[in-house]
Order: C-alpha cells, then sequence, then structure tokens
C-alpha cells in the first residue's frame, strides 16, 4: 500500500533509536535533470541578456535560486527580480520534465524498494522548489517510496547549512546518527557531517567527493552497504 507523503511533511515524529533513515539528495542522485536545468537557465538568463556557460552551470549545480541569481548578478539583486528569474526558470525547467520524461538514476529503484522493504524511512532532503519534486517524483513514478520531503521552501539556509538534513530527520522521526545522506554534491554532503549523519557520495556531477561510501553508481553499492553505516 502506498505511503501518503504528505502526512510528515511540515510535522514531526519523536524520534527513537530504533528508526532509521535514508535522505536522499534528488537532482543528480534519484535524477539526472542537470541538462533540463541548463536549458532552463539559459532561456531565462537570456532573456536578461546574460549567457550562461555550462561550466558556469556546473559550478553552481545543487545551490539555492537566490544564491546562483545574486552570484551572477550581485549581491543586492531585489528579491522580487530574484523570484521573477527564478520562477521563469523553473516553470520551464518543469515544462521540459513533462514533455520529454526522466528515468531514475541506475540503482535507485531497487534501493528505495530494499530500503523500505527493511523498514528504514526515507525523505527527499532537497534545496529544489517543491513544485519541482513533486514534478520528477510524479515523471518518475516514485513519491509513494517517501515518508517526507524537504524542500528549499521548508528551510532558510541552502547547504551547506545542514538545516534541510537535520529537518527531514525531525520528519520522518529518526536521529541524525541514525540517518544516512545519498548526496552526489560536495556541499551537501559538507551538510551531512555538519549534521552528524552519515552519507553517501555518487559522483554523477562530482568526481572528487568525501563521503563515508563513494560510488560511480547506486548499482555498485553492496547489499549490505546502508546495514553497515547504521546497523540495527
Amino acid at each position: 500500500m502506498a505511503r501518503e507523503r504528505s502526512a510528515n511533511d511540515a510535522t514531526s515524529i519523536p524520534p527513537t533509536d530504533a528508526r532509521r533513515a535514508v535522505l536522499w539528495d534528488m537532482d543528480g542522485v534519484l535524477v539526472d535533470s542537470a541538462d533540463y536545468h541548463y536549458a532552463a537557465w539559459r532561456e531565462a538568463l537570456a532573456r536578461e541578456h546574460y549567457d550562461l556557460s555550462y561550466e558556469a552551470f556546473r559550478a553552481t549545480f545543487g545551490q539555492r535560486n537566490d544564491t546562483i541569481l545574486r552570484g551572477i548578478f550581485g549581491p543586492d539583486l531585489a528579491a522580487a527580480e530574484v523570484n521573477r528569474i527564478a520562477n521563469a526558470k523553473e516553470a520551464r525547467y518543469r515544462q521540459l520534465v513533462r514533455e520529454h520524461g526522466i528515468a531514475p538514476l541506475p540503482g535507485v529503484l531497487r534501493w528505495l524498494q530494499a530500503l523500505r522493504t527493511a523498514g528504514w524511512r526515507q525523505a527527499v532532503a532537497s534545496a529544489a522548489p517543491r513544485a519541482n519534486i513533486d514534478a520528477i517524483l510524479a515523471a518518475v513514478g516514485i513519491g509513494h517510496y517517501f515518508d517526507a520531503i524537504t524542500s528549499g521552501e521548508d528551510v532558510t539556509c541552502g547547504k551547506p547549512d545542514p538545516q534541510v538534513y537535520l529537518v527531514s530527520a525531525q520528519r520522518v522521526g529518526a536521529l541524525p546518527a541514525r540517518c544516512v545522506v545519498v548526496e552526489d554534491a560536495p556541499a551537501g554532503l559538507e551538510g551531512a557531517r555538519r549534521a552528524g549523519m552519515r552519507c553517501v557520495g555518487v559522483t554523477s556531477t562530482h568526481a572528487h567527493l568525501d563521503a563515508d561510501v563513494v560510488v560511480a553508481s547506486l548499482s555498485e553499492l553492496d547489499d549490505d552497504a546502508f546495514d553497515r553505516l547504521i546497523p540495527r
């Protein structure tokens, strides 16, 4: 039976030592949507007379939109302008996802099912807007695996601040020391460490990662990889 993933999005469950959780980043971990993001950013920024190179895009991939835009146009860019440009970009991104579809990265479906069967709590912990997360989960058909979703709207500080992970842990009722974060970006892994969590690094977007376990693909993980990180 599918779980109601909205029930715990804005509430906390009392944590217990017995409860284990996996907190998933989305872009670069569950799916590879970098090309859609790049196309959407290029279109949105071209209307602002800014030509975004692929190298510049990759350097900021995974950051909050306000951080990206103020890095381009300066720290004094008004919030209304940030929202206007970012909203146009995200709307185009979701349109591309709907029009062209997207597939889960190798190993994702196997692990989502295996962890659910083994009793792990699971949450999405992403800087992405909630509408983007919902669009991806619907396109891939994996929303029922998650007990909670924490998006960029739910936190005030982006990665490497640990807030998104700590909020996610609260929502699934797991102590930070009983959580494993799956990430593809150095900032995300730094945030996981600052939260006191174990971490798996997937080198889909960055070649060199500092994590407890580093793999090129989730399909490479041993069957007991998560159990070794957080024993019962």
